[in-house]
């Protein structure tokens, strides 16, 4: 068959991601923090955006104020749509997702209700004041700090204060060396005896122990300051194994000690300091902020709001666009403020748009777990992206995005929004199944529970479970023992004979 040429016209649909919408993905999964900074440095490079400093409306209020965009002669693009929002959910299925619909207005919770919650709140990246100067000059020195100005006073030669610098910044805040000397000596190509007699010389640091490459180095260090490493110890020091699962016989055997001995042993490691370097500043602890409070309504529903605080407000200044947009002369000029206009428009609708997805997300939330709210964690059901999805209409990717570090402050306190996500334990008989945290939580309570010697064994667990109607196997068990960090029967049994 002769090959020939000829023109084709298809038609298809393809996506194209814009800017604006991989903006509008990226906002969803932001944390309130991570948005708080966004939005600041969108404010910085868009003269169009600015903060809006009114006081806030309460819902039902007349003359409920909107964002809008001034009308202007230039044609500019059309702010976005739940047609645009639904080019997102395109990404993984024909499903609609965040739709377009009005929906019920943002509920702001009431002055009382944020008073409660006046300590979540509290952030030093959000709420900046007069107290900022103050408690930066009385912040505490950080490890490094203190460590660097003890070598600048130390009598070592400009080739040891080098190595000593790199050694420095390889401890990390607990005060240990988490990098091998020999990889330090590399980078500095110094030889590896040079870097290690420098350890030696940090060692010698406050605190004590610091710079240790393990547990037993640390502790070793502090015994040596107390003139406390003889030969015993130093066998006692490298079979701490031992010492972690209580084996007294076999300690005896390799320290050539009696019981007496190794009882005084542990006595006197337990009054050491394994981590020393925490007792010296670090980096400050971001408190964790709700963006859902959940509180209970006088008829016995429960209240869902968004946390106004966490919401950034933005307008756009439709004013200052009217009046430059004028008096521009190049098309470049032109171009830039209409494209500030169009991001400044998309960006209020996409705030807008993912407040009230987070809403919708968390209503559902609390709807579905409603018996946990009132009755507590042995009442939390089992729960997936796809009921949530499939409740509300949106895509499971989507559901992902939203509760991605977002918070819940309910009566029973602050939570995740994904720890309402478990996975089901099936019941015998078929009962609806149990929550794996419900589950957890029993186990839990049994070993807490025992009296005595009479310690639980997974089988005797499992059996107990299984006389409640949950069908759980023994490596079950065992997984969630291990992830509580509750140790096997054998180790709790020589815990509560020593």
């Amino acid at each position: 068959m002769p090959l020939t040429h000829r023109l084709e016209l298809r038609q298809g649909h393809s996506l194209i991601m814009t800017p604006q919408l991989q903006q509008a993905i990226k906002l969803l999964q932001l944390s309130n923090l991570e948005l708080a900074e966004y939005v600041e440095t969108e404010l910085e490079k868009n003269p169009l955006l600015e903060r809006d400093e009114r006081e806030p409306v309460a819902d039902g209020e007349e003359g409920q104020r909107e964002m809008k965009s001034a009308t202007s002669d230039t044609p500019i693009e059309e702010p976005m749509t739940g047609q645009d929002f639904g080019k997102i959910e395109d990404l993984d299925t024909d499903k609609s997702d965040l739709n377009g619909e009005d929906g019920p207005a943002l509920a702001i919770p009431r002055d009382e209700t944020l008073a409660d919650w006046t300590a979540l709140r509290s952030s030093p990246s959000l709420n900046a004041g007069e107290g900022e100067l103050e408690s930066a000059l009385s912040e505490a020195p950080s490890l490094k700090d203190h460590l660097l100005d003890q070598l600048a006073i130390a009598a070592v030669t400009p080739e040891q204060r080098l190595i000593a610098a790199a050694l420095i910044d390889a401890i990390d805040e607990s005060g240990y060396l988490r990098v091998a000397t020999a990889e330090i000596a590399a980078q500095l190509g110094a030889p590896e005896a040079a870097v290690v007699h420098v350890l030696e010389l940090i060692h010698g640091f406050e605190p004590t122990g610091v710079g240790a490459r393990d547990l037993r180095e640390c502790l070793a260090l502090q015994l040596r300051e107390q003139d406390r490493l003889d030969p015993v110890m130093q066998t006692f020091l490298s079979h701490l194994d031992l010492v972690a699962r209580r084996d007294i016989a076999m300690l005896c055997t390799v320290c050539g000690v009696d019981a007496d001995d190794i009882a005084d042993m542990i006595a006197e490691i337990r009054l050491l300091t394994p981590k020393p370097g925490l007792a010296f500043g670090a980096e400050p602890v971001q408190p964790v902020i709700p963006d859902v409070f959940v509180r209970e309504a006088p008829d016995g529903s429960w209240q869902v709001e968004l946390n106004s605080e966490t919401l950034p407000r933005l307008l756009v200044n439709s004013r200052y666009y009217a009046r430059i947009s004028g008096s521009a002369k190049t098309e470049d000029s032109k171009t830039y403020l209409l494209d500030c206009l169009n991001n400044a428009n998309w960006l209020v609708k996409s705030l807008d748009q993912r407040a009230r997805t987070i809403l919708k997300v968390a209503s559902e939330i609390v709807r579905q777990q409603d018996g946990f709210l009132t009755y507590g964690i042995r009442h939390l059901r089992p729960l997936n992206l796809r009921a949530i999805a499939d409740a509300i209409g949106m895509h499971e990717s989507t559901v992902s995005r939203v509760t991605s570090n977002k918070y819940i402050a309910t009566p029973r306190g602050l939570f995740e929004m994904k720890y309402f996500f478990t996975a089901a334990i099936s019941a015998i008989g078929g009962r609806e199944a149990h929550s794996a945290e419900a589950v957890r939580d029993r186990i839990r309570e049994m070993i807490e529970k025992e009296e005595g010697r009479d310690v639980l064994s997974d089988d005797r667990i499992v059996a107990l479970l299984t006389a409640d109607g949950i069908d759980i196997a023994r490596r079950t068990v065992a997984k969630y023992r291990e992830a509580m960090r509750i140790p096997s029967s054998v180790e709790r049994r020589k815990l509560k004979i020593a």
